[in-house]
């Protein structure tokens, strides 16, 4: 086995699992999901059927991932945050066959406690503050926080805030990578 499973983890027939993946203590790992290379799947985890994870993904402990969500590479999902699969649940009615699709992009991160209502994407290097309640589609480098999540900023690709006050060009403190902003989008020109 080229991946590591904790002896009390559950790893269900029909999965892919990357080489170098750890999925550990108390986490269900359920049928025909896809985890990519070198993933960290924390404790207490619950991936649903047909989830697909990148390579590289962080899962923190606690987490929820529900059928119809896919996380490319990189993805950094915090501690206790969920994602949903209907918009309408009802205990007394399937709706196995109404989930709704939810992407999250290269490099996001989802901050401790968030809720991502489902149907609504996750833009790359977007960056969710803990607690915050996602009800619509965030845009790649965004930061947003609250309940209902807002849009407060932008971030790099190093997660640190990007400044455009009088411009609109910002350098990141950390990698000194360049950044445009151009109608409402960000991209990394440097």
């Amino acid at each position: 086995m080229s991946y590591y499973v904790h002896d009390s983890a559950i790893v269900d027939e029909g999965c892919k699992i990357g080489e170098g993946t750890k999925i550990w203590h108390f986490s269900h790992i359920m049928p025909n999901c896809i985890i990519g290379e070198k993933c960290n799947i924390g404790q207490n985890v619950v991936v649903s059927p047909e989830v697909v994870l990148g390579n590289n993904v962080k899962v923190q402990n606690n987490v929820s991932i529900y059928t119809g969500v896919i996380c490319d590479d990189d993805v950094f999902l915090g501690p206790s945050m969920v994602f949903t699969n209907v918009i309408n649940p009802r205990s007394a009615i399937n709706r196995r066959n109404q989930y709704a699709k939810t992407h999250v992009g290269k490099g996001a991160s989802i901050g401790a406690n968030a809720t991502i209502v489902c149907g609504h994407d996750i833009g790359r290097y977007a960056f969710i503050g803990a607690g915050a309640v996602v009800t619509k589609t965030v845009l790649d480098f965004a930061l947003v926080v609250g309940n209902p999540a807002k849009q407060i900023g932008w971030v790099g690709e190093y997660g640190h805030r990007l400044n455009f006050k009088d411009c609109d060009v910002a350098v990141c403190p950390e990698s000194n990578q360049e950044y445009k902003l151009e109608n409402n989008q960000v991209i990394r020109i440097k």
